[in-house]
């Protein structure tokens, strides 16, 4: 039986990952310190013989003993509340671990997927962003803490590539949602699905003109899972083309929910991408891979998540915080 490790194992997009690996018959290791991601997501497997957890920081030593076929990095800070309250470790774990893990990867000889994100892309002064544009990023601002880690995530990975012959794959992961993100963490989505069932008004940064395209995660996982099976080294747009103002959106948000919430309007965070549509010509080409579930029906599927949750959980996510530990 083939061995994966799979760090942020407990997090969004990781949960969902252990999930298809266990589905395709593999081993899973799962890994993740639990800074920000959740034991709810993955405690469903602990029962499973082949799934594993070790809880474990990928800013230090990384070890896994025997064989393992593939590592699947997504360990990171993903939301702006996150990387904004904990930046150095967002960098750490961009860099630092990203080290560990490709030099793990090395050592068993493992084909290794790195989980980087359109945040390279920064304020992007080309639309839509294919894989061939670097990117207007500024390097300094609050919000380049997560950028610049995902950018020199990419470059030392295709160093590894290139220097050691490593058999390497880079995601670079448009917006995507779905069940297990956590609420109020900052991303539009369960921003707003939170503020709806708070029975609050919804809040939009700026005039609502900037763009966003949101990929429902099952989507999301089955173009990963290509891609590591690719023959393909070079980053890969992963995501939904289908592009939606953030003010037309929030509107979505108010019909699917069925409330009388107003939309109220703050200033724009600084350095906030104005649009963001992904070019997902390679994935098409390259994969076979484009998104199925249209976003009424994702969104659908989101919303019921989301309302199933205790008042205890909405709580936890309302007011999550950071130990001192977690900040250095």
């Amino acid at each position: 039986m083939k061995k994966v490790l799979i760090t942020g194992a407990a997090g969004f997009l990781g949960s969902h990952l252990c999930d298809r690996f266990i589905a395709e018959g593999f081993h899973v290791i799962g890994m993740d310190n639990l800074i920000t991601g959740d034991l709810k997501n993955i405690e469903h497997l602990f029962k499973l013989e082949h799934f594993e957890f070790y809880h474990h920081d990928v800013t230090t030593f990384v070890h896994v003993p025997g064989e393992l076929e593939y590592i699947l990095h997504f360990a990171s800070p993903a939301s702006p509340i996150d990387y904004l309250k904990i930046p150095i470790q967002t960098l750490k774990v961009g860099a630092l671990g990203t080290h560990n893990l490709l030099g793990l990867a090395k050592e068993k000889k493992a084909r290794i997927l790195i989980a980087s994100t359109s945040e390279v892309y920064g304020d992007p002064l080309v639309h839509p962003q294919s894989e061939d544009y670097y990117g207007n990023v500024n390097t300094i601002s609050p919000r380049g803490v997560y950028d610049e880690a995902k950018r020199f995530q990419e470059s030392i990975t295709m160093a590894y590539h290139r220097f050691h012959g490593l058999d390497t794959r880079i995601a670079r992961i448009f917006n995507t949602y779905g069940p297990r993100m956590r609420l109020n963490d900052g991303r539009v989505i369960p921003a707003f699905m939170g503020q709806a069932l708070r029975g609050e008004d919804l809040t939009v940064f700026g005039d609502g003109s900037q763009t966003r395209s949101f990929c429902y995660v099952d989507d999301q996982i089955e173009g990963i899972y290509r891609l590591l099976n690719s023959d393909y080294n070079l980053p890969v747009n992963i995501g939904n083309p289908g592009e939606i103002s953030i003010k037309e959106f929030a509107e979505e948000i108010l019909r699917l929910t069925g409330t009388d919430q107003k939309i109220i309007y703050k200033p724009l965070p600084e350095d906030d991408p104005m649009q963001r549509r992904p070019d997902i010509s390679r994935a098409r080409e390259i994969l076979g891979w484009e998104p199925k579930v249209k976003r009424n029906e994702g969104m659908t599927k989101t919303w019921n998540y989301f309302k199933t949750l205790t008042k205890e959980e909405l709580e936890k996510n309302e007011h999550r915080d950071f130990t001192k530990r977690n900040r250095k």
